[in-house]
């Protein structure tokens, strides 16, 4: 990647020095369609003319493109020579005038990664799709600019496409002389500009309301996929959950939806999500489901639709100035997903899915040496990649759902709609929504802020409790620790709960108490004389950003009840401190595999269940000692295999999730043989429909273990010869249990950028399967020697997954450990994002020794 970086420094002066009036953008796509490309990439024309100011008149500056190659600059009449002033990733700019127009022409070339502008070809019927891509910074792919968030203008795009293709863009768009004119935007920032084009199908409808004022605010919809997934495409689902957002925000934010049309399209290979762009938000095609999922899925949906909604206001009307704030869009973001969720739809227990979900994310993040405050250091576009992260979004999230709490929720909402009022079409930094916060509360924000958005690392809250001779409780007290790399003590806002078993034999809740936990130990005076709690849960109905600990009776109460306790959100929160328990090497990962077989069967809400397999999954092949993970994984697919034949509902989401759970964890000969019966229809299970996405799911683990190959593989795709197809065909050939198949995938991802980027992503998922490790071990030393070079000569997005994805960590060994390392010591100038990504991946090893120990340790002590 190199001269494609550009630092905060950088942007700063440039900032200081321009001001930007309009773009004017004209691409011809109609290069996508024909005869493959030669030895060069395929390319597109882009014009661009940039009209701009700068405040030292004679100054120097420069323009952002990278392209294969420039035809034309012309700087205010004055031709430029390309070849002078373009060096691949940046426009020289000399004298400056005042008032300045810059005119750029150039071959651009259509991605294959994800960044830029992405051409997909459809392998079920040929046909090509466009969509672009930027966050951070890619939109100069496309483009000339100026890239960086705080140079907000407005956008005049026209396109010439393939005759019979559509074209979207940000403003609503028209089709004259072959030719697609779009209204000019609104003042916004270079990354969410975006452009669409192909043969999409596309649905429309129209969202309308009445103002407060009276005016009638009427915003057509739009909602498209590719052709091949039409069938699939429930539209109607996403445009009620669109219009219920945008009830919810239009009575919360007081600010009417500001970029006129509101475009949806679901697009292939996409690397992300979904992304904000205003008018025409992009989501990964994977949100339309090809085949029966649960109803977490169509929550996620929903949570990741109203994400990007609420970034029409906090991310798109008011921008942060530089990627050190990326939280004023992105934690925003992601509280006011679930908040919108709970508050506007039918999925009413959405807090339950972030309790459980994301903040494990934001724990993970957390406890990583790359953590970071929630307001980070930024230092160039290579870090703000790397920062959409756990904590810009799930942490942040759960801190502003704390500052909601803090503050009150009409205080916060009121200062958000001062703040969009205040800035709209600006850029912001920190001190502009903490003034505004203090406005509306009275509260002194500055502290709060230092506590929780400048310093990293999470607290552990745990229970001491002192009973009388009575057996009533004669003290409780709430204990908080931090990490020794981040000792910050917090101020806490927690419910402590009290719970006993009821006369149904369930754990319910008999005494509740708010407290403020500040400093290292906090006494609940009101809960003093309380009769003897079985299960005291610190941090209930999640009100806090913490690890919650439990006391010894706690504990046992939980390994012998913690499918009674009756409420959701409660069971919830404690299966979420068990499994950071089990990651911090303080629960034996055989202890949280067993909960999980003798309770996870009675969990209700299907989010966490889903939650729990995952975890289960990843404590038998990271936490467990190595000579019980045999073991751990025959329990796992006994339980699995129990519920599924003999105690979910047939026809259930419940029956879905253990079937996709039991696919997962199979590896003795009778499950594997109960797939196959499946497959080929000799066996069935009353309710289970096995369509194609439970197919491949089924013929997965057979590949795995060599009672499939690449014959039973093409005879699927023939099934189902489809990009999605084409994507599980890729992954299963790569788990086959060969030496030549891993030999094959490490080359065409490692050593080849042949592959799009959802093909590698496909090829890595597969390459590195648990029960194929000795297959895997030769790599790790190749892994070390090729860092630098994929870094080097990979796109970013691109080398970050070969990065994180081809890491060793199945090689769970103290050499692989002294390997990370002697890497990273040799290699202390290689960049900062590299270098975080090894750590990541060095951390999560070193964790998951401690863990082995831990459930070796268990034996032992047994």
């Amino acid at each position: 990647m190199p001269g494609e970086n550009l630092s905060r420094d950088e942007a700063r002066e440039r900032a200081a020095l321009l001001s930007v009036d309009g773009y004017e953008v004209s691409l011809d796509l109609r290069s996508a369609v024909g005869d493959e490309a030669g030895d060069g990439p395929r390319t597109f024309r882009s014009v661009t003319t940039i009209r701009f100011r700068c405040s030292e008149p004679g100054a120097a500056s420069f323009a952002d493109l990278i392209a294969p190659s420039v035809t034309a600059v012309s700087l205010n009449g004055r031709d430029l020579d390309p070849g002078e002033v373009f060096d691949g990733s940046r426009i020289a700019l000399e004298d400056l005038a005042a008032d300045n127009e810059l005119v750029v022409d150039a071959q651009c070339a259509y991605s294959r990664t994800g960044e830029g502008m992405h051409r997909f070809v459809d392998p079920e019927d040929g046909e090509v799709y466009l969509y672009t891509q930027y966050e951070p910074a890619d939109s100069r792919r496309v483009f000339a600019n100026f890239e960086q968030p705080d140079l907000k203008a407005p956008y005049r795009f026209e396109v010439r496409a393939p005759e019979g293709w559509t074209v979207w863009s940000n403003g609503a768009g028209t089709l004259t002389d072959g030719v697609w004119r779009f209204a000019e935007t609104k003042p916004i920032s270079t990354y969410i500009t975006c452009v669409t084009a192909g043969p999409y199908h596309y649905v429309t409808d129209t969202y309308e309301r009445v103002l407060d004022d009276g005016t009638r605010l009427e915003i057509p919809l739009g909602a498209l996929c590719r052709k091949g997934l039409a069938p699939y495409f429930d539209s109607d689902d996403v445009f009620l959950v669109t219009k219920q957002g945008l009830d919810f925000f239009h009575e919360h934010f007081d600010y009417p939806y500001p970029f006129g049309k509101y475009d949806q399209a679901f697009v292939p290979e996409y690397n992300l999500g979904a992304m904000e762009n205003p008018g025409l938000v992009t989501f990964r095609e994977e949100f339309i489901f090809r085949g029966k999922v649960t109803q977490a899925s169509y929550e996620g949906r929903a949570n990741v639709i109203l994400h990007e909604m609420a970034h029409m206001w906090f991310g798109d009307l008011v921008t942060m100035v530089w990627w050190d704030d990326l939280w004023l869009k992105e934690s925003f973001a992601d509280f006011m997903g679930t908040f919108a969720n709970v508050g506007a739809t039918r999925f009413k227990d959405a807090w339950i899915t972030f309790a459980n979900r994301r903040k494990a994310w934001a724990y993970r993040a957390d406890q990583l040496p790359s953590t970071h405050p929630i307001t980070a250091d930024i230092r160039d576009l290579q870090d703000a990649k790397l920062n959409f992260d756990g904590i810009t979004y799930a942490k942040g999230a759960s801190v502003l759902k704390q500052l909601v709490a803090y503050v009150g929720q009409d205080a916060f909402l009121e200062g958000a709609r001062r703040y969009f009022k205040r800035h709209a079409y600006g850029n912001t930094r920190l001190g502009d929504l903490l003034s505004v916060l203090e406005e509306t509360s009275g509260r002194d924000m500055g502290a709060w802020a230092r506590s929780w958005l400048q310093t990293a690392g999470v607290n552990s809250l745990t229970p001491q409790v002192l009973l009388s001779a009575e057996g009533l409780v004669d003290e409780l007290a709430v204990v908080q620790e931090a990490a020794e790399s981040h000792p910050e003590l917090r101020p806490h806002r927690v419910a402590v709960g009290l719970y006993r078993a009821a006369a149904d034999g369930t754990l319910e809740r008999y005494a509740r108490a708010e407290v403020d936990v500040d400093g290292p130990r906090t006494v609940v005076a009101e809960l003093a004389g309380a009769e003897a709690p079985a299960l005291v849960l610190v941090n209930d109905d999640d009100l806090t950003y913490c690890k919650i600990r439990f006391d010894t009776t706690s504990l046992e109460t939980l390994k012998s009840g913690l499918g009674s306790v009756a409420d959701p959100l409660a069971r919830a929160l404690c299966w979420s401190a068990l499994w950071n328990m089990t990651r911090d090497a303080l629960l034996p990962a055989r202890d949280f595999v067993e909960l999980v077989t003798r309770f996870a069967g009675r969990e209700s809400d299907i989010g966490v269940l889903q939650m729990l397999h995952a975890w289960a999954e990843s404590a038998v092949t990271h936490y467990a000692a190595p000579g019980w993970r045999a073991r751990g994984a025959a329990l796992l697919a006994d339980s699995a295999r129990r519920e599924l034949l003999e105690r979910t509902g047939p026809g259930s989401e419940h029956q879905l999730a253990w079937a996709r759970f039991f696919a997962r964890t199979a590896e003795e000969q009778g499950d594997l043989d109960l797939l196959r019966g499946l497959l080929d229809g000799t066996t069935t299970v009353p309710g289970l429909e096995v369509d194609q996405e439970l197919r491949w799911a089924f013929l997965e683990p057979l590949v795995v273990h060599g009672l499939a190959g690449e014959k039973e593989l093409e005879a699927e795709l023939a099934r189902d010869d489809t990009a999605s197809g084409k994507r599980h065909q890729v992954r299963c050939l790569a788990a086959r249990p060969s030496a030549a198949v891993k030999a094959q995938g490490w080359a065409q991802v490692v050593e080849s950028d042949a592959l799009s980027n959802a093909l590698a992503e496909a090829t890595i998922a597969g390459w590195g399967r648990p029960a194929q490790r000795e297959l895997l071990a030769p790599y790790t030393e190749k892994y070390f020697a090729a860092l630098t070079r994929i870094w080097r000569d990979r796109s970013i997005q691109i080398a970050m997954n070969i990065v994180s994805g081809l890491f060793p960590s199945l090689q769970d060994s103290t050499a692989t450990l002294d390997a990370a390392d002697a890497w990273l010591a040799a290699h202390e100038d290689a960049a900062p994002a590299l270098r975080r990504l090894v750590l990541e991946g060095r951390d999560d090893l070193a964790r998951a020794l401690r863990g082995q120990a831990c459930d070796a340790g268990a034996v032992n002590q047994g």
